[in-house]
């Protein structure tokens, strides 16, 4: 029997999604007990806290890269928990040395709902180019480019779509992107069922975008059923 610590081991949709949390924004001390989660998002804080059944005492502390702003912090000191995530792939200071993680196929999609939620973004706009052109993508974001990769190869194995990735423009993170059909395939899976555990406002966006979609692409249709002959 596995011993007992403050968090139960036993995967759910809310487990897998926090260790998605937990992959993009999360962070294991090197005293081989302590697991930090920091987000400037309150609600992706309390989910934290909800996928792992547990509360904590919320912190806040200054994020020197983005203008000394406040950002929430909490910490939780399981040594089973801890080894748990070593287990499964994650080690202290990731951000560049991440691969693969080790996620039971039933709760793929969780895992990568948080992964979008910790650091992943969403992002439409008008391309001039084309009248009533609406254009918009879904994008997993990672240091790593093993870790990039490999969650390339588990999204098309899962989901089959393909994808494109690219470097930021400081050249620091890799970028998995997906880009309107594919985008609209990637949100039914991850956000199958109305209570599912996530960000609000990240699910907001994105579902507004698809309206504004839906609203350009009958225009378009429009216009050309009214076109001359």
């Amino acid at each position: 029997m596995r011993p007992l610590g403050k968090v139960k081991i036993e995967w759910s949709p809310e487990l897998a999604y926090v260790i998605g949390l937990l992959v993009t924004d999360g962070g294991l001390s090197s005293d081989s007990r302590h697991i930090s989660f920091t987000s400037k998002d309150l609600e992706l804080i309390d989910n934290f806290q909800k996928g792992l059944g547990i509360k904590l005492r919320i912190g806040k502390k200054a994020n020197s890269s983005h203008g000394d702003k406040k950002y929430y912090v909490v910490q939780i000191g399981d040594v089973i928990f801890y080894r748990f995530l070593l287990d499964i792939g994650l080690m202290p200071r990731k951000t560049k040395i991440i691969g693969a993680v080790k996620i039971p196929e039933e709760y793929l999609v969780d895992f990568l709902r948080g992964h979008m939620d910790g650091d992943g973004t969403f992002y439409s706009y008008l391309d001039s180019r084309w009248k009533s052109s609406f254009v918009f993508y879904s994008v997993f974001v990672s240091a790593s480019k093993e870790h990039i990769y490999w969650l390339r190869e588990k999204i098309f194995d899962k989901i089959g779509v393909k994808g494109h990735i690219n470097m930021s423009t400081g050249h620091s993170v890799y970028q998995l992107k997906y880009a309107k059909k594919e985008s609209l395939k990637l949100f039914s899976e991850l956000y199958y069922d109305n209570n599912v555990i996530c960000l609000t406002r990240k699910r907001l966006k994105m579902e507004k975008a698809f309206e504004l979609n839906e609203k350009y692409s009958n225009a378009r249709v429009a216009k050309l059923v009214d076109a001359p002959p």
